[in-house]
């Protein structure tokens, strides 16, 4: 008996431990899993975090180095296109030369003729010669030749041009400058000039001051006499053209008025059977701050002649806007007004004038009844609802 409460004694012990360590177990599975679902995410997040900012960074010094720069993008790109800046690039990229024409009429603004290029590059090495100013415009600019490549961009082993606008304009007067640029190298071998040029205007402004492209032609072009671009020993010549875009003075500025002052006006014409003029027209009123006149063609004009009346709003200025209006004979007796709405741009051969030719029968007129004319005489009114206005204005 003894013995057996022992052995129970023992097996509750083995079950206790066995049970506590399946417990310690399941907690710390729990703890390494808990553990690494929090690191993970956070260190992931590091990981894109840093990516991002350095792309960024890396985007906005190409930003502040060059604009218009022309490179050979990732062949998922459509059609191959360029973009100006800088663009992250594998580096077994190389930049590509961009697409000029030849020409024989010699650049208009600026030159340079280097007496030695071979000279040039070994006094320049790996930077930049700097013209000096010239205008152009009503700017000051600088032409900047890279004759080994400007390393900025990686351009190793190409001639690089840059034109530089001069910012103590700028600041003088802040503003963007908006200018075509073409560069031009001289080939003796072809007589001409080769041309380069973006079909946009570079925008240039106090943090954005140069313009440039870096992949003109190859450095090694001009070790080599037999291309052209050097001749008479090791001449070579560099030109551009800055023609600055000048911004436009005046505006026209299109308006549409539907809140018009002293919209209505009326008229009176008497002694009908006694007149014999083909047309009459009213003196000058105003409405919506423009003179008017209204013309009446008692027996008729165009198609109406001899079988209606003619009503017309004419603008005095002769200009051509976009009217609505409701032209009326009034009747006189019974308040029955004969009313046609005019809308739309002149539609009168006469004076840009808005109207009908059959505006009312000459019947209805002799019809004394319909009380359009009483003791000779004949009321029209116009209401002008809406019209168009175009005003010209100057920059300042």
């Amino acid at each position: 008996m003894k013995k057996e409460k022992k052995m129970v004694a023992e097996e509750k012990k083995r079950n206790i431990s066995y049970g506590s360590i399946f417990v310690f177990c399941f907690f710390c599975f729990v703890f390494v899993a808990e553990v690494v679902r929090f690191v993970k995410p956070n260190y992931d997040f590091k990981q894109n975090v840093f990516t991002e900012r350095d792309v960024t960074v890396t985007e906005a010094i190409a930003e502040a180095v060059v604009e218009g720069s022309h490179f050979v993008m990732d062949s998922i790109s459509p059609c191959n296109s360029r973009r100006s800046g800088l663009p992250r690039r594998k580096q077994h990229e190389k930049l590509e030369a961009p697409i000029g024409q030849w020409r024989e009429r010699p650049p208009t603004t600026y030159c340079i003729k280097f007496e030695s290029f071979r000279t040039l590059l070994n006094l320049v090495k790996d930077g930049k010669y700097v013209s000096r100013p010239f205008s152009s415009g009503g700017y000051n600019w600088t032409y900047e030749i890279y004759p080994n490549g400007d390393k900025r961009v990686g351009a190793n082993g190409l001639i690089s041009l840059y034109v530089r606008i001069d910012n103590s304009t700028l600041i003088t007067n802040p503003q963007d400058v908006y200018a075509e640029i073409k560069f031009f190298v001289y080939n003796r071998k072809q007589d001409k000039y080769y041309s380069y040029h973006e079909p946009e205007a570079a925008r240039f402004h106090l943090f954005k001051t140069e313009w440039g492209i870096p992949s003109i032609q190859s450095t090694a072009n001009y070790l080599d006499p037999t291309t052209g671009y050097v001749f008479d020993g090791d001449q070579c010549v560099f030109g551009v053209d800055v023609f600055v875009a000048q911004p436009f003075k005046k505006w026209e500025v299109f308006s549409f008025d539907e809140h018009v002052n002293e919209p209505i006006f009326s008229w009176k014409l008497t002694h009908l059977s006694t007149s014999f003029s083909d047309s009459y027209t009213s003196g000058t009123f105003t409405s919506g701050g423009r003179n008017w006149v209204l013309k009446v063609y008692p027996n008729g004009d165009g198609y109406g002649k001899g079988n209606s009346l003619s009503l017309y709003l004419l603008s005095e200025s002769n200009e051509k806007a976009y009217v609505r209006a409701k032209l009326r004979v009034l009747d006189q007796i019974n308040s029955n007004h004969v009313e046609k709405l005019v809308e739309g741009w002149p539609n009168a051969a006469e004076n840009s004038g808005w109207g009908f030719e059959k505006f009312v029968p000459l019947a209805d007129l002799k019809d004394q009844s319909r009380g359009l004319v009483v003791d000779d005489a004949l009321k029209v009114e116009v209401e002008i609802i809406a019209f168009s206005k175009t005003d010209s204005t100057l920059n300042a």
